[in-house]
Order: C-alpha cells, then sequence, then structure tokens
C-alpha cells in the first residue's frame, strides 16, 4: 500500500490529469454533457496535489467539493441556452425527437395509434384529426408522458 502512495505522491499530477484526460474522451464519445465538470476538476486538482502536496485522501475531498460546486453553479449561473440544446436536456432522448419526422405504423383511430422515428417505434397521440392511415407521414410536435404527440406531416 505504502508503494502505491509513493507512487501517487510522486506522480500526483500525471495521476489526476490521466483521470481529467479520461474522463474527457468519454465525455467527447457520449456527448452526455455530465462529465464535463468532473474532467475539468481533475485538472484543477492536478495542479494542487502537485504544488500544494495535497495528500490523496484530501486531494479526492478537494475534487469532489469543487465538482459538486462546479456543477450546481454551471447549473445555476451558466446561461440556460448553453445547457439545454434546442429547448431539450441534452439526456433527455425522448424530447430531442420534437420535430422529426417519421411514418404511421398502425392506423391512428380516436387519436391514437404506433409511429415509427428515428429507427424506433413509439405510441402517439394524433393532433387535430381524428384518423389517420398506416404509412402516413407524421411529425412529432410534442411529448404526453409516455406517448408522442404528432400531426399529419
Amino acid at each position: 500500500m505504502n508503494g502505491l502512495i509513493d507512487i501517487y505522491q510522486a506522480h500526483a499530477l500525471w495521476a489526476w490529469l490521466a483521470l481529467g484526460g479520461a474522463l474527457g474522451v468519454i465525455e467527447l464519445m457520449t456527448g452526455s454533457g455530465w462529465l464535463l465538470w468532473p474532467a475539468a476538476t481533475a485538472a484543477v486538482v492536478a495542479v494542487l496535489a502537485a504544488y500544494a502536496g495535497l495528500s490523496p485522501g484530501q486531494a479526492v475531498l478537494v475534487y469532489a467539493l469543487i465538482t459538486i460546486s462546479a456543477v450546481l453553479l454551471a447549473r445555476r449561473y451558466l446561461p440556460h441556452r448553453l445547457l439545454v440544446h434546442a429547448g431539450h436536456d441534452i439526456n433527455d432522448n425522448v424530447g430531442r425527437l420534437v420535430g422529426h419526422r417519421g411514418r404511421a405504423v398502425t392506423a391512428f383511430h380516436s387519436h391514437a395509434g404506433r409511429v415509427f422515428i428515428d429507427g424506433k417505434e413509439w405510441a402517439a397521440e394524433l393532433e387535430g384529426a381524428d384518423v389517420l392511415e398506416a404509412g402516413s407521414p407524421v411529425e412529432v410536435t410534442g411529448v404526453a408522458g409516455a406517448h408522442l404527440r404528432v400531426r399529419s406531416a
């Protein structure tokens, strides 16, 4: 165990930069937006660990506190348009479908049916008309719980 602590103390800057880099790469691959602040915080802790001589325990505590603070402050003070793309949370896989077009899988009767949008079948509620034939083009206008709201396109 002392060997790991000795390695950390000798290379604290590189250990934290590696963590930040790994989190940054995962963020770039997923585009979730959730790992941006932890990646940036790892870079800050890298500098603090190297030049302020933080122990491993202190560095982890500082990392946790700065990450939590950065996320909360960003959500509070950054302009909403930077955190939300096109009016939807980037982590909302259903809300992002608004404006997308697809086809009716089944005929709509009494405003209810199924649609095929972006490679997936969804339950849908029809706006406007009472009836829509299977195969008709539709456009997503909103989300109502677990159903998409669609209109004839």
